[in-house]
């Protein structure tokens, strides 16, 4: 079969790399790809919005399965394009992806079906905003109601801070028409778990667990990032965790947009964070979630290609997902200056020092190629994933071939996996 992924970074990279080892697949496109993908895929410059060529592209290619991995054109109703083109395609339709499209609508559906999470309010005019902090505590979270390419959270220490970041997001449209509403939630705290599941809209069958390390520095300092590196499984995530998860939370969100006539069918991302009064929803994300796909993917033992198949068929009850009892982590190589200013088109080095160990696999989120080498092309530059037989051996397999790779200004945490929390 043919299959078209739709995306460019770390995480379409692992997806191209999973559904290669499927004994189904003769072909991949990727759209656009990137360098590390064009190793095992033909790239196709379509940009990820242009539903009108992608279309056109997977209809003349005779495509048997479109991925959509990228939230912004889900929330955009690319799924739905290419279902109406007669292609089968892996992902929400635009009226479930609004589930990450609009962090309004998340907290009002959690709020209407009881699912738990922070108390919250909505505010479109920045004047009662901070009329609504002065009464708060702090920390409080100020949320970009829309996509903001993760960076649209602000956990503001003091009412400066909270009124600073309501007035750059309102005011001055730092997020465009994302930040033109925005949601004040009360801060929680405990420890953060990522947790992708499957679903074909009634059936709910989660992956491993894995954890995330968002800020650019060690120890959590600096600023909001994509994501500097993940490991898999979490530490504190046991099975006790899991079934509360799946009673609470799990299948009523599944259940809550089916009854909103909104069915969600692909991969649904539960950001969860584990307080002192239960585990809570922190955010939902209509996809694979990137990097935690680096080290999710890597532990799957089942064809993904058969369990996307099922999910588009609605019959994912029939589908036994296995896992290896292993463990992953991935670091994050980015460019000097990521996430605000950085340079790109510096040469990298040392990718074939580590192209020969099985339990390293090195994916490409923001590379190219030119005059047949690597280059860097982007702020996230290479997810390092190691497995091992238990996170300590992962972490140290990932930072020694870390260690084999170089490029100009290369920045990476120096604690991935290392949380005990």
């Amino acid at each position: 079969m043919k299959v078209l992924v739709i995306g460019s970074g770390g995480r379409e990279h692992t997806i191209v790399w999973k559904i290669a080892q499927s004994p189904k697949v003769d072909k991949i496109y990727c759209a656009p790809g990137n360098g590390g993908i064009s190793e095992l895929a033909e790239c196709v410059d379509i940009n990820v919005m242009d539903k009108e060529k992608m279309t056109a592209f997977a209809k003349e290619n005779s495509i048997d399965l479109a991925v959509v991995a990228p939230d912004d054109p889900l929330v955009d109703g690319m799924a739905d394009a290419l279902e109406a083109a007669g292609i089968r395609a892996f992902g929400p339709k635009a009226n479930a992806a609004i589930i990450e499209g609009s962090k309004a609508f998340s907290k009002e559906l959690m709020k209407k079906y009881n699912i738990p999470t922070a108390n919250y309010e909505v505010f479109t005019e920045s004047a009662p905003a901070i009329e609504y902090l002065k009464k708060g505590t702090f920390p409080a979270v100020i949320k970009a109601d829309g996509l903001a390419l993760g960076k649209g959270v602000i956990i503001a220490q003091n009412l400066a801070e909270a009124e600073d970041a309501v007035h750059e997001m309102i005011d001055n449209g730092k997020f465009g028409k994302s930040g033109s509403r925005v949601v004040i939630e009360d801060y929680l705290t405990g420890p953060e778990v990522s947790v992708l599941a499957f679903t074909d809209g009634k059936t709910v069958k989660p992956m491993v667990s894995a954890q995330d390390h968002k800020r650019a520095y060690d120890n959590d300092e600096g600023l909001n990032t994509g994501g500097m590196g993940t490991f898999s499984p979490s530490r504190l995530y046991d099975k006790a965790k899991a079934d509360e998860c799946m009673e609470n939370i799990f299948m009523p969100t599944i259940k809550a947009m089916a009854a909103e006539g909104r069915p969600f069918k692909g991969v649904l991302y539960f950001g969860l964070m584990m307080t002192d009064s239960g585990v809570k929803v922190i955010e939902y994300n209509c996809r694979f979630g990137d990097p935690e796909t680096q080290v999710v993917l890597p532990r799957l033992k089942t064809d993904l290609v058969d369990i996307m198949e099922a999910v588009i068929d609605e019959r994912l009850d029939e589908i036994d997902i296995e896992w290896e009892d292993n463990a992953a982590v991935c670091v994050v190589m980015a460019s000097g200056g990521y996430p605000v200013k950085y340079e790109k088109g510096y040469e990298i080095s040392g990718l074939d020092d580590v192209r020969d160990d099985n339990d390293i696999i090195v994916f490409h989120a923001g590379t190219a190629v030119k005059d047949g080498r690597f280059v860097t092309n982007g702020g996230r530059v290479l997810g390092v994933t190691a497995v091992a037989e238990n996170l300590d051996k992962a972490i140290e397999k990932a930072y020694t071939a870390v260690d084999k790779i170089h490029f100009k200004d290369a920045h990476f945490r120096h604690d991935i996996g290392i949380k005990k929390y």
